[in-house]
């Protein structure tokens, strides 16, 4: 598998841990970061037992998809690191379509979408201190060889898989290290403040943008076209009313 050098040198890849079944690989890897595993370090595992995903919701995970995530140490003010989940995002999306053929999308703010459907989906994790910013962790899941008996029959009536799309099986390892080389040379652009080519790479890898759209965050929602997104990666929602909304937390689906 390979490593990919990002600012300063440093490596994505170089400490690779590759687990059978665990309770989270970002419970695994947080707790890394709390002692001296290296930047870059990176938790692959067969099989979670208590995966998770934004908004304390569960993440289904069994074998033969990737669960992973990568512990960094990056440069960045807490308000910079908010942006982490845009850069593995776009990171990951352009691997996989490289790697399939496929076109993935991104849909606002985490998920990687196939046909509509979900495939996949990031989760950031950080650790800070003031305005120091002590290590990030973050986590990969992508439906990668699981069919539909493989989850929960209202689950995989909203997702996908490899797969399932491309009719064939995707060798996991050759998947792994094509995210990790784009994530690596992506993360390498945010550390060196380039955080509009990121962001622009998202706009055009963007499911979302263009669309009508209806957010809801907790017992509150609104309906309005997803009209852009921000320096900070906030999504810009135009009501009815003409009025813009800045999104920075919630769910989006789209409305037909």
């Amino acid at each position: 598998m390979g490593r990919v050098k990002t600012a300063g040198g440093k490596l994505i890849g170089s400490n690779i841990i590759s687990m059978g079944t665990v309770d989270s690989t970002n419970t695994v890897a947080m707790g890394l970061g709390e002692g001296d595993a290296p930047h870059g370090t990176v938790v692959v595992a067969d099989r979670q037992t208590q995966g998770r995903g934004r908004l304390g919701r569960s993440w289904v995970s069994p074998e033969g998809n990737i669960h992973m995530s990568i512990l960094l140490r990056p440069p960045l003010a807490p308000s910079d690191v908010s942006l982490l989940t845009m850069t593995a995002a776009v990171g990951c999306a352009r691997a996989l379509r490289k790697i399939t053929g496929l076109r993935v999308e991104i849909k606002w703010p985490n998920d990687l979408m196939l046909s509509g459907r979900k495939r996949g989906g990031i989760l950031t994790e950080t650790k800070s201190r003031g305005k120091m910013t002590l290590f990030a962790v973050v986590g990969i899941g992508i439906n990668l060889n699981s069919g539909a008996g493989d989850f929960p029959s209202e689950l995989w009536a909203t997702a996908t898989s490899l797969r399932v799309e491309t009719g064939k099986e995707i060798p996991k390892n050759d998947l792994i290290a094509g995210i990790l080389e784009e994530i690596g040379l992506w993360y390498g652009r945010l550390t060196r403040g380039e955080k509009e080519i990121i962001l622009s790479e998202w706009r055009h890898l963007s499911s979302t943008l263009g669309r009508r759209v209806k957010v809801t965050s907790g017992t509150d929602s609104l309906e309005g076209v997803a009209e852009a997104l921000d320096g900070a990666g906030r999504l810009i929602v135009r009501l009815s009313s003409g009025a813009r909304k800045v999104i920075s937390a919630g769910d989006v689906t789209m409305v037909r």
